[in-house]
């Protein structure tokens, strides 16, 4: 592995199958990119957190286990969001009617993020997306500052 693609920084954590652990994730997203000096970009982060925890504890993970949830920031200015299961079937973008109160959360991480995707894991699967931070500064890591890319079109 090359020198740019090192992680500056990676955060993980485990979380139960539970509905508090959604919250839990956020604020722990939360703090991780307040550490990290990331602003304009963490809300965006943080909805998709949600979106992924959420799916993770719906479909995700089967009972009596949980999820793991990982951020990397990357020396290219790229922050990567992984949320890990064990669960089988591969998440997809549903377009939900107006009344239904779910079916939206992929549609959303797909709007808010550079890129997502699936990757596999045994057992189960990795749900994961990548922001581009856009020139935000940072507290601590590669001393060159973190790079710039335009968002997707």
């Amino acid at each position: 592995m090359n020198d740019e693609m090192q992680p500056l920084d990676s955060r993980e954590r485990l979380f139960r199958r539970e509905r508090r652990s959604v919250p839990l994730a956020r604020e722990f997203v939360r703090a991780v990119l307040a550490g990290w000096g990331v602003g304009e970009s963490a809300e965006a982060v943080l909805l998709c957190v949600s979106e992924l925890a959420t799916n993770a504890v719906r479909h995700g993970v089967p009972p009596g286990r949980g999820f793991r949830l990982w951020l990397r920031r990357e020396a290219d200015g790229t922050l990567r969001v992984e949320v890990h299961d064990s669960g089988d079937g591969c998440p997809r973008v549903l377009t939900a009617g107006p009344g239904d109160e779910g079916g939206r959360g992929l549609l959303l991480v797909e709007a808010l993020a550079d890129k997502w995707g699936v990757g596999e894991r045994d057992p189960g699967k990795i749900v994961w997306c990548e922001f581009a931070l856009r020139g935000e500064p940072h507290t601590e890591g590669d001393p060159r500052g973190l790079t710039t890319r335009p968002r997707k079109a």
